[in-house]
């Protein structure tokens, strides 16, 4: 290396560290300020989903792992409120920053007859609701609301005994029952074996509206078991 160059190196290192070192700042503010592949900002999604699962087939699912309350309590649960999910027209939220992950107890037992244990509230809140940029009291509410606009089909309120069937007549009775719902907002969803979901896309004003890359999420096997419910 030359005189001149061995002069200039140290400079060079220099402003090198002082590249990386303003690097490295707004990579720790984007940590703080931005958000990770799966997260947003509050308020930053396009609409719901209401999702709606077959309690039945959780519980046979998941057998000893099941949550107890929800499966072990004797109450008839048929179809409940999974959550209502911020979703991205791909993708979606979660986990968002959030004042406080709790959620009071009177406000817990208010939803217990729509979803089936404080545990799953609980849950819902820190990964779907902290999304919304609503309270605990208004995502709640919200949610309550997406459930009052969607009418369960007669036939699927309950069920005495195991029945085999199609997803697609699942789709079609909600489809049926609901005016306004089209094919391609709903996605009926399983496992290899049972029906699990039945997934509702809503504006943020909980209008029903299409949702292809949900849609695309819908069970592809040809029949599938729908347990009877518990209880009661």
């Amino acid at each position: 290396m030359s005189r001149k160059g061995r002069r200039l190196a140290p400079a060079l290192a220099l402003c090198m560290c002082v590249v990386l070192a303003f690097c490295a700042q707004d990579a720790l503010a984007g940590g703080r300020n931005g958000w990770k592949a799966g997260t947003s900002s509050a308020k930053d999604f396009d609409f719901y989903v209401l999702s709606l699962s077959w309690s039945p087939s959780y519980c046979a699912a998941e057998g000893a792992d099941a949550n107890r309350q929800q499966c072990e309590a004797g109450r008839p649960y048929a179809f409940v409120v999974h959550g209502l999910w911020p979703q991205f027209e791909r993708g979606y939220p979660s986990d968002c920053a959030a004042g406080t992950a709790r959620v009071p107890g009177a406000l817990t037992r208010s939803l217990l007859d729509i979803m089936p244990s404080p545990g799953l509230v609980r849950h819902e809140w820190q990964k779907h609701g902290t999304c919304t940029g609503l309270s605990q009291t208004d995502y709640f509410r919200m949610l309550r609301a997406a459930r009052q606009k969607v009418a369960i089909p007669d036939e699927y309120r309950r069920l005495d005994g195991y029945r085999m069937v199609a997803p697609q007549e699942v789709e079609d009775a909600f489809l049926r029952t609901n005016p306004g719902l089209r094919p391609d907002a709903v996605a009926v969803t399983c496992d290899r074996r049972y029906l699990r979901e039945v997934r509702i896309c809503m504006t943020r004003d909980l209008g029903f509206r299409a949702c292809p890359q949900v849609d695309r999420q819908a069970c592809r096997q040809p029949r599938v078991v729908m347990p009877p419910v518990r209880g009661g």
